[in-house]
């Protein structure tokens, strides 16, 4: 997928995450009823298949829309990567939020490129590492997350969509 494909996919994930929130809403009441045992297996592959057609480096939502929550583990590691005391590093890129975690002071990342590129890439958050949660176990856990991330993540609204037809189906 190009970066074209990908604007156009974009411009209208909000609509189409909309359009199905309801019925993923009850998608998801079902699975936590249920809790089929193959249900992180399944996921994984959705996973591994819809990463195979979606470039992060096309995209790179979540960078320019949300933020990670930044551990005090993730404070330390970044801001020494960037030779920066982590009180330093608090200042100049993070405020707490409404749940007292860390967070970016603004949208898109500061460590963002105009290319899509990750600046500390090898230091990254923990959080931004698991985005978007789609590959881990226990994941009927984070069903409410994953219902947010179809608002932001392509990848996730696609393993949705096929996680229903595969379990409907």
């Amino acid at each position: 997928m190009d970066m074209e494909e990908m604007e156009q996919e974009l411009a209208q994930l909000p609509q189409k995450a909309a359009d199905k929130k309801s019925e993923n809403r009850k998608f998801f009441q079902k699975l936590r009823k249920k809790k089929p045992k193959q249900l992180d297996t399944l996921v994984a592959d959705l996973h591994d298949e819809v990463f195979e057609e979606v470039d992060c480096l096309a995209c790179a939502n979540c960078c320019k829309t949300i933020s990670p929550i930044f551990t005090d583990n993730d404070i330390a590691r970044i801001a020494k990567h960037l030779r920066m005391k982590p009180s330093q590093f608090v200042d100049t890129y993070l405020h707490l939020d409404d749940e007292n975690d860390y967070v970016l002071n603004e949208s898109p990342c500061a460590f963002l490129g105009y290319d899509n590129y990750c600046s500390i890439y090898e230091v990254r958050p923990k959080a931004c590492r698991d985005y978007p949660h789609t590959n881990r176990k226990r994941f009927h856990q984070i069903f409410n997350l994953t219902l947010k991330n179809t608002e932001v993540c392509p990848a996730t609204f696609r393993i949705v969509e096929r996680l229903k037809e595969e379990m409907e189906g």
